[in-house]
């Protein structure tokens, strides 16, 4: 039985909407080839470098707007960004906080500087605080580490000091949860908008 619950946040515990994001960058902002860097899991090209941690955000903003409308501001690039987030389940929500009374929750995702602080207003927005609610963050710029590569996995493992298969991790992504069971992690695929409740029924 799993001592740990590891969580991924777009598209598991916040939903995702690409196709508002790619109308935003492409309407409001006239960049056009940002179908060429989203992905629902794994970004692209500057998007990617950016996750990854090895291109700064306000590079990132630069080179969004050197191909979009004259007079777009950085702040409009991070607004665009924001489109790509929905908010959370009122069920996810609930079910999150009955497991924190049990568990030690973490988050572990492929995530950036401009959007990671949208994503935790997004749980503040839903009445979850994740300063109390996740004992830990690994999120991929900051380790410079990207799902589903192993050394992602086994430094989270490592941080946590759990042995691998006492921690579960939710993705919604195939390659991410095999990715985790391949360092010996339990792992669940999410559905999104499935019930987060019923996937973790029995914990």
């Amino acid at each position: 039985m799993a001592k740990a619950i590891v969580f991924d946040i777009g598209g598991v515990l916040i939903g995702l909407d690409i196709g508002r994001c790619i109308r935003a960058f492409q309407e409001d902002l006239g960049f056009m080839r940002i179908t060429e860097l989203l992905d629902p899991c794994h970004q692209k090209g500057i998007y990617g470098d950016l996750e990854a941690g090895i291109l700064h955000p306000d590079h990132f903003r630069d080179l969004i707007l050197a191909e979009s409308k004259p007079g777009a501001k950085r702040e409009d690039v991070d607004r665009a960004m924001g489109q790509l987030l929905t908010g959370m389940a009122p069920e996810t929500v609930a079910t999150v906080k009955s497991l924190r009374e049990r568990y030690p929750l973490y988050l572990l995702s492929n995530n950036n500087p401009i959007a990671m602080p949208l994503c935790l207003k997004a749980m503040r927005d839903a009445g979850l605080d994740p300063d109390i609610t996740f004992k830990g963050q690994f999120i991929s710029c900051e380790l410079k580490l990207l799902k589903p590569s192993p050394a992602f996995y086994r430094e989270v493992v490592r941080r946590i000091g759990l042995p691998a298969g006492d921690i579960l991790f939710i993705d919604d992504n195939a390659a991410n949860v095999e990715g985790a069971r391949a360092v010996g992690m339990e792992a669940r695929l999410y559905l999104p908008g499935s019930s987060m409740g019923t996937l973790l029924a029995d914990c």
